[in-house]
């Protein structure tokens, strides 16, 4: 055989083949699987025609004639109106009042600072400090904005707890709980002190508050980011940066001294015990223990910075005012910058299986960021008890949370998302407010940046890795001054609502009612806009 021969021909019949036009074009997949999600929004997500960029100075329409519709760039089949458009300037995130599903109020966190003393109007011919609004109700119906409590510092995370009352919580270095009873009735009560918890039913009065209590039990740190279960237990992270701030901050864990017998138990965040409290010295957060999330590598004593993930995470006790530095000196994992933090309302125990799920975001440096998300046993949720184990030389004999002694309570910890490319028309970039749409799980990411994009992200599937299986853009603001906060869903999954952060100011749009007339700060009658987002569609779901 001319073997020669041979290999001419078949090379001269491989040249004559065609070459398919894809492959001739060399087909990118990562670009095909977006193409892919953005066709199939619809049946994925629940929304069509997802925005293919975001909003930029062009697209700008003045505040003061603004529809609700012009605030925001939105997915072809969603719609936006007003709740409000007097919220109390820097307004933050959201909870629902009484439940998620049958709610007649929103509760709203205001994000100023504490007034100082002799700024604002005398109460009784004196000056007082924390004038401030802290904390809102805004009726969903009406629009009317009323408020419940001043003079906290930077108000941000807030909840409500499924033995019906409001925590709320600080994002500074100090920051405090304040849980709150009867806020349908609890009208401008005002925090005197808060080194002390010395809460007034007024500004300026000398009476004390009923239904507001400081919560000392639970960590000092900078909170947003919060979730809370029916037994009690409150988890948390630490808005605390990475590199000039050490490690970064920790993820605490608050464990009541007993946990609360919810009537009608498992219930999701969201909704309420059959048996809610009604004074607030029945509440399971008046003692307790707490705890870091602790992830190692490889060992006891390889912990730190690359150990941030696996499944083998666990709780390393700090104290409540000292939870920062125990949670260094125990080896307790350190992320880049814990923001919004939220449990999946239809995971694990809420669908009658094992366990429950949850996630948070990490903006980190510049315009990098994550989402994580967590698993853990329904056993691991009730822990109560402490064993003491040695995690190495350096960081000596620590008590982790164990579930009968010698049974570690252990979470999984996995990225989820991470960031996109900065200078892409869409950034999926410095995450900020997170939450799980209930039903579908999926995972809703807010950007903290100018023209701030909202990114629907897919759970994990049954692929090897355990991050998203993709994400899709359905909004981005207007707003050039602004940011997107507090994206919420309420518990049907097909509504949410959304603050448009500090955005732009017109006299038209002042409100010294809503935003105290003060001479510095944020108390300067400005006002944000409220605004709620309808047309979700749970996909594959009956209406």
């Amino acid at each position: 055989m001319n073997l020669k021969l041979v290999g001419a021909t078949l090379l001269a019949a491989a040249v004559l083949v065609p070459v398919p036009e894809a492959i001739a074009q060399k087909s990118d997949f990562g670009e095909e699987q977006e193409r892919l999600l953005r066709a199939q929004s619809n049946k994925l997500f629940g929304f069509s025609q997802p925005i293919q960029r975001s909003a930029t100075e062009a697209d700008v329409v003045a505040r003061e004639i603004a529809t609700a519709e012009d605030r925001q760039f939105l997915a072809g089949s969603l719609r936006a109106e007003y709740v409000a458009r007097n919220v109390g300037y820097r307004a933050d995130m959201i909870t629902f009042w009484p439940n998620d599903t049958d709610y007649t109020h929103l509760i709203v966190c205001n994000e100023g600072g504490r007034s100082d003393a002799g700024v604002g109007e005398e109460v009784s011919g004196q000056p007082v400090d924390g004038q401030n609004t802290s904390v809102q109700r805004i009726h969903v119906e009406t629009g009317t904005v009323e408020n419940i409590l001043h003079g906290m510092d930077r108000c941000d995370g807030i909840r409500t707890t499924q033995w019906g009352t409001v925590l709320a919580t600080e994002e500074t270095d100090d920051g405090q709980v304040y849980e709150i009873i009867d806020p349908l009735h609890t009208d401008g009560h005002w925090i005197a002190d808060r080194p002390s918890g010395d809460i007034r039913n007024g500004l300026g009065s000398p009476l004390a508050s009923a239904t507001v209590a400081k919560r000392d039990a639970l960590v000092t740190q900078a909170w947003e980011g919060l979730e809370v279960l029916d037994n009690g237990v409150v988890i948390g992270g630490d808005e605390l940066r990475s590199g000039q701030d050490g490690d970064g901050g920790a993820v605490f864990r608050f464990v009541p001294d007993v946990l609360y017998d919810c009537v009608g138990a498992p219930v999701r965040p969201g909704q309420l015990c059959d048996n809610a409290i009604s004074d607030l010295s029945q509440s399971p957060l008046v003692s307790g223990d707490n705890y870091a999330l602790f992830h190692a590598c490889s060992g006891d004593d390889d912990y730190g910075q690359g150990c941030e993930y696996g499944d083998a995470g666990r709780w390393v006790e700090v104290g409540a005012p000292t939870a920062r530095a125990d949670a260094a000196a125990n080896g307790a994992t350190g992320y880049c910058r814990p923001e919004d933090l939220h449990v999946d309302r239809s995971y694990g125990e809420f669908a009658g299986e094992d366990g429950i799920r949850w996630c948070w975001t990490n903006t980190c440096g510049g315009s990098d960021g994550e989402a994580l998300c967590a698993t853990e046993s329904s056993s691991a949720l009730d822990a109560q008890v402490q064993v003491f184990v040695d995690i190495g030389g350096t960081a000596g004999t620590k008590a982790f949370l164990s579930i009968d002694g010698s049974v570690l309570a252990e979470v999984d910890s996995q990225r989820f998302v991470d960031s996109s490319a900065p200078d892409l028309d869409l950034r999926l970039s410095s995450h900020d407010n997170l939450d799980i749409q209930p039903v579908t799980s999926n995972v809703y990411m807010i950007e903290d940046t100018d023209f701030g994009d909202v990114w629907a992200c897919l759970p994990d599937g049954g692929d090897k890795n355990e991050t998203s299986d993709g994400c899709v853009a359905l909004l981005s603001i207007t707003d050039p001054e602004a940011e997107p906060t507090g994206f919420i869903f309420d518990g049907t999954g097909r509504t949410a609502f959304y603050n448009v952060q500090h955005g732009s100011q017109h006299e038209s749009l002042l409100d010294f009612e809503s935003n105290f007339a003060c001479d510095s700060g944020d108390c300067n009658g400005y006002t944000d806009d409220l605004i709620m987002i309808t047309g979700f569609k749970v996909p594959n779901k009956p209406e």
